[in-house]
């Protein structure tokens, strides 16, 4: 396809929610790294400069990206994939360690984080995965493969540690349910979450007592006509309880002390008010200032450059997984709902360009873009606003980050390259 009908094709709305995102995210990350002493924006010393480098770097991708031939992503993704996690691996011998975590290549003049590419290629090779006309996802066979897909970057992130990386490959299972994955294995996972919630909050006898009661009432209010097998039910809740009885040990043995205490602070856990608030100022301190940040800047917010936390840095790491609270200082309520209502329109536009698609590979592939980028868009505002606990992953084309921007622009470009070509024989 000639580069005119690429621009004549291409969803402009997607593109200027992405260069709204792009560029509020950095007039705020500007603002969190600010000081009087600065002298240009274009001053590459300075984080916000390099940021403007970064931008540069991404609308340059993005023309790389468009310039390729849809069919090429679909051809290679399995090469890509498998590139990316040789990445991975080699970060255990080559890899830069930074804030404790061995996840990126030292490439002189920038450093490369291979989980960003593994994102994108992974999200390619579930698509080629599910698209191939021999894939039958209710086959079991097939589902292990497609798990597989994701189980090995997430592996290869864990040990660098990098939970909350590894964490977003998992986000792809969404990808499998939209393809026809039996919801028995969601009910599962929903499950599992649960009781290691319940267990932690309640002990494993009322859990067992919970999940007895829920099962005799629902076999007690079945309609006579309806036939629910015991066995099966019997099953889950000896299962249940005896993962119930796995978590205390996972939990005291297996997370490490600062996890424990992350915990404790999400789900109240101590029940003692002092310790409760030394842990909340110690490990729980940039959710802590988050907060405090966001809550000072009340409906309209207190300025651009304005925000007293935010100036005097009282917010760690601001300018990366907290930017968010920087929005909620210096521009309030007003300025956070319009993130969160941009982010929300993109979302929901690229569902509506993934449901258009007349290609299985474009569609899935479409999907696996929404689930990251959702994943990431949840947690992270979440973690910043206190209501989930702190995992440590970006807001997309928000904070600052090289490897970031770059791996979300190209992630979300390839889609569009894909969508524009949907009219040609290959799409």
């Amino acid at each position: 396809m000639s580069g005119s009908k690429v621009l004549k094709r291409i969803d402009w709305l997607t593109v200027l929610f992405y260069l709204l995102l792009v560029g509020i995210g950095w007039i705020n990350i500007y603002s969190s790294t600010f000081s009087e002493n600065n002298s240009s924006i274009f001053d590459f010393n300075q984080l916000y400069g390099k940021q403007l480098f970064f931008i540069g770097l991404s609308l340059v991708s993005i023309i790389v990206v468009l310039a390729l031939e849809a069919s090429f992503y679909e051809r290679f993704s399995s090469i890509l994939y498998i590139i990316s996690m040789v990445l991975l691996l080699g970060l255990f011998v080559f890899g830069k360690t930074i804030a404790g975590a061995t996840s990126w290549y030292n490439l002189g003049f920038f450093n490369l984080q291979p989980s960003e590419i593994a994102k994108v290629a992974t999200a390619l090779a579930m698509a080629k995965y599910l698209s191939d006309i021999q894939t039958d996802i209710k086959k079991r066979k097939d589902q292990f493969y497609g798990f597989l897909i994701i189980l090995i970057p997430a592996i290869l992130i864990i040990p660098q540690p990098d939970p909350g990386s590894a964490l977003v490959f998992f986000a792809l299972i969404f990808v499998l349910f939209r393809e026809g994955l039996p919801l028995f294995y969601l009910g599962i996972a929903l499950l599992a979450m649960l009781v290691f919630i319940a267990t932690l909050m309640y002990g494993t006898i009322w859990v067992g007592i919970g999940l007895a009661l829920i099962i005799a009432l629902f076999l007690l209010l079945k309609r006579a006509s309806f036939k629910v097998p015991i066995l099966p039910l019997l099953t889950v809740l000896i299962a249940a309880i005896l993962f119930s009885l796995s978590v205390n040990f996972v939990f005291n043995n297996v997370f490490e002390q600062r996890h424990r205490d992350r915990f404790s602070l999400w789900l109240r856990l101590e029940n003692d008010p002092n310790k409760l608030e030394e842990i909340r100022k110690t490990i729980g301190y940039n959710t802590y200032q988050s907060e405090k940040a966001i809550e000072s800047g009340g409906f309209f917010g207190k300025g651009f450059l304005e925000g007293t936390r935010t100036k005097g840095d009282f917010v760690p790491e601001q300018h990366t997984d907290y930017i968010f609270s920087t929005v909620g200082e210096e521009w309030g309520f007003l300025g956070t709902s319009i993130v969160v209502l941009l982010f929300t329109l993109l979302l929901l536009r690229l569902v509506y360009l993934a449901e258009r698609q007349k290609n299985d590979f474009s569609r899935i592939y479409g999907y696996g873009v929404i689930s990251i980028l959702l994943i990431h868009y949840f947690i992270n505002i979440g973690m910043v606003i206190g209501i989930l606990p702190t995992i440590g992953i970006p807001l997309p084309f928000f904070s600052y980050g090289g490897s970031g921007l770059l791996g979300f622009t190209v992630l979300l470009f390839i889609f569009l390259k894909l969508d524009a070509n949907r009219l040609n024989e290959w799409g």
